[in-house]
């Protein structure tokens, strides 16, 4: 089944057609409808999915056609997601789908200036797509009323009960209205998942999309067995077969983001890193310069794993392993998003075995494993650009700052 033929206004359907939506994805089927019916959603489902179409498409075209038949005023639907990236990203989506509809979606999320997001609330908003600080602050300081609101939206619900918003969640409950149709997406589900969306749906419509596979199948796996100290030259070789993808490469820490960024810069290779110690304008840029495809390779930390929702990502290179398996999903869904195709490659050296072992215990399959010949390694190594091979005490030395900057537990005495 077609978009074209849903029972969506003709504004929705024509920004879809331009976004190059043409059939719905597995969660996108099974949950516009209910959304459309007015119903409660808890939907479980891989990310890359396409979750982000499937409630904001239903209530763009529900507000739509509200406010034509009423011309309601006040904020009508908030979105609580995670991070700022996810807030800025989301907020793209609903503009881009809604675009030809006169609802107005405005992201509220700290790290920047509140002033701007201040003056826009002012001019009026049917939608907000908010972080729990910044929403709470505004709150506080009465530049929002959420008493007119009839649609919640909890986004990327698991990351956000591990970021520790679980009273944030509870306590925004105070300042909207009982009677509200409340959707409910997460990637994963345990018991604390559970206890929370039941305690925000009515006889929810309960949607789990591929349970048992936690990635979505629109992306392959690999793993090969590189020693720590040559990894860079795979990586390296990597980028130069594949010059015109779009590449997003996960390391463990920031010190090491700005490691390999150094060691691809020997090797006339550009690159921009995303990580904790960014400024938000900062990072915004370097979503900008990803997201438009004048700087194709992104290295980033696990901070970004779910914040990113580029199209187009060809590969996602894990050069490190996770230190957590269920990090491995939500790095891999960065690629293969909807209904396109996507390639996860990951370094694994001999250090890192038993991190693959968790990884493949928690996906219950195990991860092809790309098998590297002698003489393949061997024309690797040698095809390097690179000159000047300092990285052994490159990277002992990120190791050392990255220990330096851990405080030091104290003694009992």
């Amino acid at each position: 089944m077609k978009f074209e033929r849903y029972n969506i206004s003709p504004q929705i359907k024509r920004s879809l057609d331009e976004y190059g939506f043409k059939r719905p994805t597995d969660i996108q089927f099974k949950a516009i409808p209910s959304i459309l019916k007015g119903e409660d959603v808890l939907a479980i489902a891989q990310t890359g999915t396409g979750k982000t179409a499937a409630f904001a498409i239903p209530v763009l075209d529900i507000l739509y056609e509200r406010k034509k038949e009423s011309g309601y005023d006040g904020i009508k639907c908030i979105v609580m997601v995670p991070t700022h990236e996810l807030a800025i990203q989301l907020t793209e989506v609903f503009t881009q789908i809604g675009r030809y509809t006169n609802i107005e979606t405005i992201g509220i999320y700290g790290g920047v200036d509140q002033e701007p997001q201040i003056q826009k609330l002012k001019q009026g908003a049917d939608i907000i797509i908010a972080t729990p600080g910044r929403v709470f602050d505004l709150l506080n300081q009465r530049h929002i009323n959420l008493r007119s609101v009839e649609i919640l939206i909890l986004d990327e619900a698991d990351h956000m009960l591990d970021m520790g918003f679980y009273k944030d969640i509870v306590d925004l409950i105070k300042y909207i209205p009982q009677q509200r149709q409340t959707l409910f997406f997460s990637a994963t589900i345990n018991e604390e998942i559970k206890d929370l969306s039941y305690s925000l749906v009515r006889n929810a419509i309960r949607i789990q999309i591929s349970p048992k596979d936690p990635v979505s199948k629109n992306v392959d796996h690999a793993v090969m067995f590189v020693p720590m100290d040559d990894k860079r030259f795979f990586l390296e070789r990597i980028i130069n077969e594949n010059p015109e993808s779009k590449i997003l490469v996960f390391v463990r820490t920031k010190v090491r983001a700005e490691r390999v960024k150094e060691a691809m810069a020997r090797v006339a290779i550009n690159t921009i890193t995303m990580h904790g110690d960014k400024e938000q304008s900062d990072r915004l840029e370097v979503m900008k310069q990803f997201k438009t495809g004048d700087v194709k390779i992104l290295i980033a930390t696990d901070i970004s794993a779910r914040g990113i929702d580029i199209a187009d990502v060809s590969y996602v290179v894990n050069y490190d392993l996770p230190d957590v398996s269920e990090n491995y999903v939500h790095r891999v869904g960065r690629t293969g998003r909807g209904n396109k195709k996507g390639h996860a490659i990951s370094f694994c050296s001999p250090e890192e075995k038993p991190i693959l072992k968790e990884i493949e215990s928690f996906l219950d399959n195990p991860i092809k494993i790309l098998e590297v010949k002698k003489e393949d390694y061997n024309e690797t190594i040698t095809l390097t650009n690179e000159k000047n091979d300092n990285w052994k005490l490159l990277m002992k030395e990120a190791e050392r700052e990255e220990k330096s900057r851990k405080p030091k537990k104290n003694k009992k005495k």
